[in-house]
């Protein structure tokens, strides 16, 4: 059925001529009858329906012209006059309603001055001509015209919804834009964190194997393997990172991404860069969800960074886990003299530090200790119920901490 209303949509100049040519045999008998009067004004009422939809304004027009004729030569009506309501309809569907009320208005006169033509027929009575012409004639137009105009309110409604519909498709579009920006603004800040915390990390090392370079060869040998492998660490995360914007038919090697059951390798690096480290847990570890976790490891990482750029060479870090009931509170002090230079809000490293732990609901402060130093404070809500490590395990941050504090 749905592809017969397709084939007629897409055929309607056949469609009308077929109406047309069903008008044209109603009339056929008085067509014979009264040829030389009847024939022309037939044809001139009802070949105008086809064209009813491409051109309906002239269409009525003409069909109104010939009905004129017709009231001044047939006192009486024809079948062509069924062209009339036709025309009427497809005026109301197909244009605006200015137009259709125009031709309301027509047919109201062509009725005014068709009745006292038509009672001047001796076969019709009072009667009749009112069945005949207010009934079949008014009302058959008046119905057409709710029908017509009922039909172009459901057009509209329908282009409407449609309109509707593609706007929130552009909406949708604009929406995925914005996610894919945001996604970018992700990855920038892994490649930010990736990149500042092994950089430095290689810069360290390679000053002091110039240092160590003619006095103590074998410890500028270790700081340069230690470079090596920083810089293949370094390589691996961002290979991680770019792989997520490939296309087509590669597929990126990922790797898991890195959170606090990692922290040991991390404090590791820093101490082997010189930077004396402590770690320090508190509370029962409870897991976390994998993008919190990540969150917590990069704050870490950023504020060791920070502290090997700012705090001075003979500075020394701390960094705590504190598990609380509802939260858990990471915390890196230093007590270095870099603190005015480490607090600068300009900084890449400490808006991604907000912005990281603002996306789980908690938050960073950070600034100068009253005793000197600076600290990084960020706060992650977690709640307490059911993620606590059974009584005898370890998590993996308590794995080491004995080897770490």
């Amino acid at each position: 059925m749905h592809a017969i209303y397709g084939w007629l949509r897409q055929h309607q100049l056949f469609v009308d001529s077929v109406l047309a040519a069903v008008l044209l045999l109603i009339g056929v008998q008085q067509m014979i009858a009264l040829p030389s009067a009847y024939v022309p004004l037939t044809v001139a009422m009802v070949v105008p329906v086809a064209f009813r939809r491409r051109a309906p304004v002239t269409a009525f027009c003409i069909a109104a012209a010939a009905g004129l004729v017709q009231l001044l030569v047939v006192a009486r009506p024809t079948p062509a006059d069924l062209t009339i309501p036709v025309l009427v309809y497809a005026l109301a569907a197909y244009r605006p309603r200015r137009y259709s009320v125009a031709a309301m208005a027509v047919c109201a006169v062509g009725l005014a001055v068709a009745l006292p033509r038509w009672s001047t027929a001796p076969q019709h009575t009072l009667v009749s001509l009112l069945a005949t012409g207010v009934v079949l004639f008014g009302g058959t137009v008046a119905v057409a015209w709710v029908l017509g105009d009922s039909m172009n309110y459901r057009r509209t409604y329908y282009a409407a919804l449609e309109d509707r519909a593609a706007r929130l498709e552009a909406e949708r579009d604009a929406q995925a834009q914005i996610a894919a920006a945001a996604e970018r603004a992700r990855i920038a800040r892994e490649l930010h964190d990736v990149i500042a915390h092994n950089v430095s990390v290689m810069v360290v090392q390679a000053d002091g194997a110039s240092y160590a370079l003619g006095s103590d060869p074998d410890r500028a040998r270790a700081a340069l393997a230690a470079i090596s492998d920083t810089g293949r660490q370094a390589l691996t995360e961002m290979r991680r990172l770019l792989g997520v914007l490939r296309t087509g038919e590669e597929q990126a090697g990922l790797a898991p991404q890195p959170g606090l059951g990692e922290l040991r390798e991390l404090v590791e690096q820093a101490r082997s860069a010189g930077l004396a480290v402590t770690f320090s847990l508190r509370g029962a570890p409870r897991e976390l969800p994998e993008g919190a976790d990540l969150a917590a490891y990069r704050v870490v990482q950023e504020a060791l960074t920070n502290t090997r750029k700012h705090a001075g060479l003979a500075a020394s870090a701390a960094v705590t886990l504190s598990y609380q009931p509802q939260a858990l509170v990471v915390q890196v002090t230093d007590n270095g003299q870099g603190g005015g230079i480490a607090s600068d809000t300009a900084g890449h490293g400490l808006i991604g530090m907000r912005e990281r732990i603002a996306m789980y609901g908690g938050e960073v402060r950070a600034g100068p200790l009253p005793g000197g130093g600076f600290g990084v404070t960020a706060t992650l809500p977690c709640a307490g119920t059911g993620h606590e490590q059974p009584a005898g395990a370890r998590s993996p941050s308590a794995a080491w901490l004995g080897g770490a504090a």
